[in-house]
């Protein structure tokens, strides 16, 4: 009896190891899925809504916030917590691509998980979220204006590991 219930513990922990690090195929696609505005409108308005989610998601401080650049402090040492860069590039076509990048020092992965967090920054930004279409937008908090010379340019996606890696 005690060798059945040490047998289906182990089976619970295996198949537990099995799926961690494991993102759901949906919130990857929604991820890794370029975020492109298709004019200044939009683009100043999506733009608008990457500061307020960035404010209202980190745990970190936003310390630059330019036409081109959000990005927030940290990682602190050993914390999970994310850190968040957000680059937005013009395109040749008039069209502009908001880059996402998030990273964590924590050796046991990062929290929230970089590609959730990453999901529901685009779909937020993009106006698919809940409460993502409101009018009471917090305006953008003053901030440093100085460029991060490690600013990435495109679109940027963590890996598993919670690793920011750029496209």
């Amino acid at each position: 009896m005690m060798k059945k219930g040490l047998l289906a513990v182990l089976c619970v922990a295996a198949a537990a190891c099995s799926t961690q690090g494991q993102v759901d195929p949906d919130v990857m696609q929604i991820a890794t899925t370029p975020l492109t505005c298709s004019n200044k409108a939009e683009c100043d308005l999506w733009w608008q809504r990457a500061q307020t989610w960035v404010t209202n998601n980190s745990t970190y401080q936003v310390e630059s916030a330019t036409d081109t650049l959000i990005q927030t402090a940290g990682p602190d040492g050993g914390k999970r917590a994310l850190a968040y860069q957000i680059t937005r590039t013009a395109n040749p076509d008039g069209t502009a691509t908001i880059g996402f990048a998030a990273h964590c020092d924590g050796s046991l992965g990062c929290t929230p998980n970089p590609w959730e967090a990453g999901a529901d920054f685009k779909e937020y930004v993009r106006g698919a979220a809940p409460g993502a279409q409101r009018t009471d937008l917090k305006p953008p908090q003053p901030a440093s204006t100085a460029m991060h010379r490690d600013a990435l340019q495109g679109q940027s996606v963590p890996r598993s590991n919670g690793e920011a890696v750029s496209q």
